[in-house]
């Protein structure tokens, strides 16, 4: 008989979870409260905290937070406020890592300095003024290696003036030159081609809204501007 009721309770465990391993009640609340963020939104899961009864939404790259019947939205972080832990921050960072490797770097510009060994991957644009603030930083910087996709999101002009670096004799030369002392490139021979159609949508798939957008080989992203002691110290923080 007991084992009877063990086996049961086991089977309605099993009922109460959908194939993915998400509970009735997630996907309840899924179910409600996609509808309510509007007809572009796309919830990728929703998940049960362990902190007030909420739900954590997890829609756009985002983290938003609901109740059970999902009335109420919460926008906002969830900090511990004995230990200031920012959870809603780590939740963000861990739903936007990527697989580094994946990244098709054969799209970007490299550039070498020193040894290199320390890798970094960002997302800019030609017109973008905290691009051209990062890239200052970038000269403090020795022993790193940085591809650049050239991002052209912010006008029309920056698809030109990419184009017109890409297709120079050195392109990490041309844009450095560009970003740091604002001397355009020649412009590009009509027939050149440029990777802009594949960066724009590489972009997009990983949700990059704005630039600087700053990847580091565990995955990690950091959106706008950092300062030299800052990337300094996320580099460190990697490597370890």
């Amino acid at each position: 008989m007991k084992l009877i009721k063990v086996t049961i309770m086991a089977l309605l465990g099993l009922a109460a979870t959908t194939t993915f391993g998400e509970t009735a009640q997630e996907a309840a609340v899924k179910k409600l409260i996609e509808p309510r963020l509007g007809d572009r939104a796309k919830v990728e899961s929703v998940t049960k905290t362990p902190y007030a009864g909420l739900y954590e939404v997890h829609a756009d790259g985002d983290i938003l937070y609901t109740d059970e019947k999902a009335k109420y939205l919460f926008v906002g972080r969830i900090l511990d406020t004995t230990t200031f832990q920012d959870y809603t921050r780590e939740r963000v960072d861990a739903i936007n890592k990527i697989k580094f490797s994946d990244l098709p770097l054969e799209l970007a510009l490299k550039k070498v300095k020193g040894n290199g060994k320390r890798v970094i991957a960002v997302f800019e644009d030609p017109n973008c003024g905290y691009c051209k603030r990062f890239r200052q930083t970038l000269q403090e910087m020795d022993n790193v290696t940085v591809y650049t996709f050239m991002y052209n999101i912010l006008s029309d002009d920056s698809i030109v003036k990419s184009k017109n670096v890409w297709c120079a004799a050195d392109r990490s030369k041309a844009w450095d030159d560009w970003m740091l002392n604002g001397k355009a490139a020649a412009a590009a021979p009509a027939n050149c081609t440029t990777p802009h159609e594949k960066v724009l949508a590489l972009g997009h798939k990983l949700k990059i809204s704005g630039t600087p957008t700053i990847f580091f080989t565990d995955g990690s992203r950091i959106p706008g501007a950092i300062d030299a002691k800052g990337l300094e110290s996320k580099l460190a923080a990697v490597k370890g």
